[in-house]
């Protein structure tokens, strides 16, 4: 294939792989992911892609004596939602980039 149809291959690849990124974008946005802590007295509520969208306290885990382990359960919770919003988008990456030769892209100059 001549310099011209590898470039025009590499750029309707890369228009799939934005289409594909935008509407991934989207989804995720509009996904809501949930993780607790202190057996469900912390609950929070995070998009797909991580931002922190809702936090929940039970009334009963909110003791003034013991402000430290509130914020632990909060802490916790959040980073767990946090891990779960990055696997999720590091997997729907992978199903992105699926059906594109990206790993093969030398190929397209003829290496």
């Amino acid at each position: 294939m001549d310099s011209l149809g590898n470039l025009q291959q590499l750029f309707q690849l890369g228009q799939q792989m934005q289409s594909r990124l935008a509407d991934l974008n989207d989804r995720l946005e509009k996904e809501t992911l949930t993780a607790t802590s202190g057996g469900g007295m912390v609950e929070v509520h995070a998009d797909g892609r991580g931002n922190v969208r809702r936090i929940r306290l039970d009334p009963a885990v909110v003791d003034p004596a013991d402000i430290e382990m509130l914020e632990d359960l909060v802490l916790a919770a959040v980073s767990e939602v946090q891990r779960r919003a990055r696997e999720k988008l590091e997997k729907e990456m992978k199903e992105a980039a699926g059906g594109l030769p990206l790993s093969n892209l030398a190929g397209l100059f003829g290496s």
